[in-house]
Order: structure tokens, then C-alpha cells, then sequence
């Protein structure tokens, strides 16, 4: 049974659980009607982060138009342009033992495409979570969802794996930023 958890909770991935190899990340949303006339398109990234907090290089943000880290240790499975059905809207697959020893953390957020032109935003967003599969059993080991927190953002640090002591653990984190994807990607070190 996964294990849900609420925001700022921080569990042990690999701890207890040393044959967990490789994991998915499932992401997923619903959006709310409204009347402003566009669809939206909600997308998921996934950002290798150094010691410092920042990508090495732009190749260590992983996201639709750079589906696959160059080591092969995170793998964005496509863009939904829709978010529509049941189940995860986007997916992202890590391979725990080719993430580069130099990668001490993995942040996962969702922005909204082109927001502020459609003035979209995430209270327009409901039914938000994350959760962690192990990739080779397709047991659910981690739940978060995110609740109605949100009014004005357009992209959430939806949350992280990060080492700790040779091991993995997961942080739920849930933090709102105004921006969208180019303001996450400066915070992160990324030329935008």
C-alpha cells in the first residue's frame, strides 16, 4: 500500500527497499471549466540539480522538447497536450543507478503552457498529485496530492528524490511560482 503524504513530508525511497532500481514518476491533474476559450496544456519536467541547487548544464533539464537525460538516467515519457482520461497525465521514468554521481537531487514540476496568454493559472487546476512507482513491480509506493493551494501560479515544485546517506528519499514540496517553465528554469540555472 503507498504510502500518502502531505506537504513538507520527506520519506526513504531505497532504505529498507535496496532492490528498488528504477522508478516512475506519475503525474496528474484535471482542470476546472472555464470560460476563456483555450485548452489547457499542463507539462511536466524534471530538473538534475547539483549540490548548489542548479542544473550542470541545460542537458540535465528534462522535459517535451528534451525527453532523455544524455546518460539515459531520466526519461520523459511525452507531452499530453490534453490532460484529458483517467490515470497519469505525464510520466517520467529514472533509473536510480545511471542518475550521475554528481546529481545530489531531482525536482518534478508542471507548468502551464503559455499561461498568461491564455490566463490560465493553477487555481484553475484540480485533483493535482505525484506519486512513485517502483518501474519493476508497478507497485505505488508514494502518493502526494497536492489539495487547492494554488491561485495565481503557473508552475508548481511539485516535489523531489534526493540522496541522503547513499540512500534515496522523496520530499513532497508543493510550491507555487509565478512564470511559469522560464522562471523555474532561471531559479534552476537554466538558459532560458
Amino acid at each position: 500500500m503507498a504510502v500518502s503524504l502531505r506537504k513538507g513530508q520527506k520519506v526513504e525511497l531505497t532504505k529498507g527497499n535496496p532492490s528498488l532500481k528504477k522508478i516512475l514518476i506519475g503525474l496528474g491533474w484535471d482542470t476546472n471549466k472555464y470560460d476563456g476559450g483555450s485548452d489547457f496544456d499542463l507539462d511536466a519536467a524534471a530538473f538534475l540539480l547539483a549540490g548548489n541547487g542548479k542544473v550542470t548544464s541545460d542537458d540535465d533539464f528534462v522535459f517535451y522538447n528534451n525527453l532523455k537525460h544524455k546518460g539515459g538516467s531520466v526519461e520523459h515519457m511525452g507531452d499530453n497536450l490534453t490532460g484529458a482520461g483517467e490515470g497519469d497525465d505525464e510520466e517520467i521514468k529514472i533509473d536510480l543507478e545511471k542518475v550521475p554521481a554528481n546529481i545530489e537531487k531531482i525536482d518534478f514540476t508542471v507548468t502551464i503552457y503559455d499561461a498568461d496568454a491564455r490566463k490560465q493559472t493553477f487555481g484553475q487546476v484540480s485533483n493535482a498529485y505525484i506519486r512513485v512507482v517502483d518501474d519493476t513491480t508497478q507497485q505505488e509506493l508514494i502518493r502526494y496530492d497536492l489539495g487547492e493551494d494554488f491561485s495565481v501560479e503557473t508552475a508548481v515544485v511539485v516535489g523531489e528524490i534526493y540522496r541522503h546517506n547513499g540512500e534515496w528519499k522523496f520530499n513532497a514540496i508543493g510550491s507555487g511560482w509565478s512564470g511559469g517553465l522560464a522562471a523555474l528554469g532561471r531559479n534552476y540555472g537554466v538558459n532560458v
